[in-house]
């Protein structure tokens, strides 16, 4: 039987951390590719450290003969990135920074299996849902995101002016018979403007944001506070420490709580079932706690690069399954085309709407009337109930 009684942990990072401001570049490449050509095949990855960021990777487009023009593109790209963000410092700031820029056309290799509707790689992936929140994620995550996200709505409104882009979080939670009831210990570390201040001028800015986020009753005197705790944060962003596309993953999916498959999402398209079966897994677990046929639901697909078909169909409902984990399996197969072209179809990937993923998480979001988080919907419900 699982454990009822524990402690679990989560962190998030904010979208100026320098691995999110790389993640939010690779996945801005990427809408633009997509804006331009729902077909265009995207494979970027970013670096970034001190007033210098490096674009690569592969990309193409259906008419080969537009590339060179749009690779003339990439600087401005980049340079919204890192201005929306709010990088203005001496020694990273969006006017100022050097790019380089390496992308060149993908491998032909990859590309005759890809169009023949095969997978772009080999791998296997993860979806994972639970009851304990109504978004059907683990609540650690769930609440570091929205921690940093409403405190970079107070820094970017003005409201919060001596905060900077780059913020971190993490949350551990006491859970009693299998749900969170209370925050044991709360970290807060942010970027700010001046040196004379201290963490308790920190924690005085945000500990109302925190608080306006957290369930009240999880917060008691006992609840340990960890805000700043160096003292001091005031060079931030990738001047204070380089920055990767790909690196915060866990921080991309379910903070811990359950396996990942290893791949990364940001600056992929979408016939890269690194990112598509991910969230075609996430889309098909949470379907199945939405439905009642369980209250906890780890799904695993895996594919082999050129085969269209998944190799596997993984379900592990943990003790808490209404129906056999087979029949769930089999329901799924049924009620979705898994194939990498039947997700980008079912889930409508071919869009651009991938950067506002690259920062507060993939999962948890809620689905956009433009087809963003569309991977969140509950509309599988009915289907999965007939199925099985």
């Amino acid at each position: 039987m699982a454990r009822q009684n524990y402690l679990f942990t989560s962190e998030s990072v904010s979208e100026g951390h320098p691995d999110k401001v790389c993640d939010r570049i690779s996945d801005a490449v990427l809408d633009a590719f997509l804006t331009e050509d729902a077909d265009a095949r995207v494979a970027c990855e970013t670096f970034a450290t001190t007033n210098c960021v490096l674009v690569g990777g592969e990309v193409g487009l259906t008419d080969k003969s537009r590339l060179a023009e749009f690779m003339g593109r990439i600087d401005g790209i980049v340079r919204e990135c890192v201005r929306d963000i709010g990088y203005e410092q001496e020694k990273f700031h969006w006017n100022t920074l050097q790019l380089h820029n390496m992308l060149h056309p993908q491998s032909l290799d990859i590309k005759q299996g890809v169009d023949r509707d095969g997978a772009g790689d080999q791998g296997i992936m993860f979806g994972y849902a639970v009851d304990e929140t109504p978004e059907l994620m683990p609540a650690p995550i769930l609440y570091s995101h929205a921690i940093l996200k409403r405190i970079a709505e107070a820094r970017k409104s003005g409201a919060e002016p001596t905060l900077g882009p780059d913020a971190k979080s993490q949350l551990t939670l006491r859970y009693e018979d299998g749900k969170p009831v209370g925050v044991t210990q709360i970290v807060l570390s942010t970027q700010h403007a001046y040196e004379t201040q201290t963490s308790e001028d920190i924690r005085a800015i945000v500990e109302p944001y925190i608080r306006e986020v957290l369930p009240a009753d999880w917060l008691s005197d006992a609840t340990e506070w960890h805000v700043n705790p160096t003292g001091k944060f005031v060079t931030g962003g990738p001047d204070g420490d380089a920055g990767l596309t790909g690196r915060k993953i866990i921080v991309d999916t379910y903070g811990g709580a359950a396996p990942h498959g290893g791949g990364a999402f940001s600056g992929k398209d979408p016939t890269k079932v690194d990112r598509s079966a991910a969230y075609a897994a996430r889309y098909l677990a949470k379907n199945v706690v939405a439905a009642g046929l369980a209250t906890r639901c780890t799904l695993q697909l895996s594919y082999a690069i050129g085969v269209a078909r998944p190799l596997s169909i993984y379900v592990d409902t943990h003790g808490t399954g209404e129906v056999h984990e087979t029949a769930i399996e089999k329901a799924v197969a049924a009620c979705m085309d898994l194939t990498p072209r039947g997700i980008r179809e079912h889930l409508n990937l071919n869009k651009p709407i991938y950067a506002r993923t690259a920062a507060y998480g993939h999962f948890g979001r809620a689905p956009e009337e433009d087809g963003g988080f569309s991977w969140e919907r509950t509309d599988l419900v009915d289907a999965l109930k007939k199925a099985v």
